[in-house]
């Protein structure tokens, strides 16, 4: 299944390693605006849970996803296509189901590292 669409591009394949974050010249208030507004699209309960089930399970269609996170199908739809139009999902058809995928392979590590920054607070607050 091609699990890309002309809509959508392909963004599936492995990017060149960055330079680390220190190296870099300091970002741009262009560069900055770009980020938060990246940040501003995870900086969501919703979206970061269907992210979740969508690595957890490699790709879901919206029924699946909606019952994974509790909501309708519908809602799912609508922020699903806030990630879409990102670049961070992707989506294909397969007889009647879109089936969602995470195709920014970025995506996957920033949730890693946000997570492990969440515990270590929970954990320092104890």
């Amino acid at each position: 299944m091609n699990l890309t669409s002309p809509r959508l591009g392909s963004r599936t394949r492995r990017r060149a390693p960055k330079a680390a974050l220190g190296r870099r010249p300091l970002m741009t208030p262009a560069q900055s605006d770009q980020l938060s507004e990246l940040f501003g699209i995870l900086a969501n309960d919703t979206r970061l849970r269907l992210l979740h089930a969508l690595a957890r399970a490699g790709q879901l269609c919206v029924t699946d996803l909606a019952e994974a996170v509790g909501m309708r199908a519908q809602a799912v739809s609508n922020q699903l296509q806030r990630l879409a139009d990102r670049g961070i999902v992707g989506a294909a058809r397969n007889g009647n189901h879109i089936y969602y995928r995470i195709v920014d392979p970025c995506v996957t590590g920033l949730l890693e590292q946000g997570w492990c920054l969440a515990e270590d607070a929970w954990d320092r607050r104890r």
